[in-house]
């Protein structure tokens, strides 16, 4: 396996609307996608016009095919094509499970150290069919806070590490309600109590991060391991995990 060189990484362009880019060469490139951005446009894209594929076809100057998708709230490692051949052989690595992915999550209370949620979920609006879904959570660490919740005079909170094995409709925030671990700051699944705790910690974003991607080159069959560090109000939030925890993601 081996890791993205710097000597790869087109120019990182994260200043006046550019986007992060921690990898790339002339067949694709891995992104850093900011929380709040919508990826293209949907259904979901009511009244938006600011779109992540429109940024990258404008910074990159070509068109940009993206190999998976990213939930709006949701931050990192975005994989894309510059062409069409090139998408296809990735979106063929997705649907046989060969991408590796590992994401950041923060989430209410301190679950088991690893546990697996294998529940179906429906597509979303509009798709009713329920398919299998798979995700593998490892928790990272823990902390509890001085803020009463349910009674308690304490919140408690883990740093989880999550690797999905299917590519539902928003599995990981689905999967840790499920589980009763509601993710920090998720609006639609989680749980407002805790979302408003870390609010008035000056952490107003949903904590998922798309921190690391392994997939096999189309290109010469390299197999790269590639990873985008968190933003500053991830950054806050992964102090409160104790000394070290922001730098080992860095």
């Amino acid at each position: 396996m081996q890791a993205a060189r710097g000597e790869d990484v087109a120019d990182g362009g994260a200043g006046a609307g550019g986007v992060g880019v921690v990898y790339a060469d002339s067949q694709l490139a891995v992104v850093s996608k900011p929380a709040g951005l919508l990826v293209h446009d949907s259904r979901l894209a009511a009244g938006e016009s600011d779109f992540l594929v429109d940024r990258l076809r404008a910074q990159f100057g070509r068109r940009v095919f993206p190999a998976h998708r990213l939930d709006r709230a949701t931050s990192g490692c975005l994989l894309l094509a510059f062409d069409s051949a090139t998408a296809g052989a990735l979106g063929e690595q997705l649907m046989s499970r060969t991408v590796g992915k590992e994401y950041l999550a923060v989430c209410r209370g301190w679950p088991e150290e690893a546990f697996t949620v294998d529940h179906p979920l429906d597509g979303g609006p509009g798709k009713p069919a329920k398919k299998p879904a798979l995700t593998r959570f490892e928790r990272l660490a823990t902390a509890e806070l001085e803020m009463p919740s349910a009674g308690f005079a304490t919140s408690r909170y883990a740093l989880l590490k999550a690797s999905p094995e299917t590519g539902r409709f928003r599995q990981i925030r689905r999967h840790l309600k499920h589980a009763s671990h509601h993710l920090v700051g998720d609006t639609s699944h989680g749980d407002g109590r805790h979302n408003r705790n870390f609010r008035m910690l000056g952490i107003h974003r949903m904590l998922l991060h798309a921190w690391r991607l392994e997939f096999e080159h189309p290109g010469d069959g390299r197999r790269l391991a590639v990873s985008a560090p968190p933003d500053a109000q991830f950054n806050r939030a992964l102090a409160l995990f104790g000394a070290g925890a922001a730098e080992r993601f860095a």
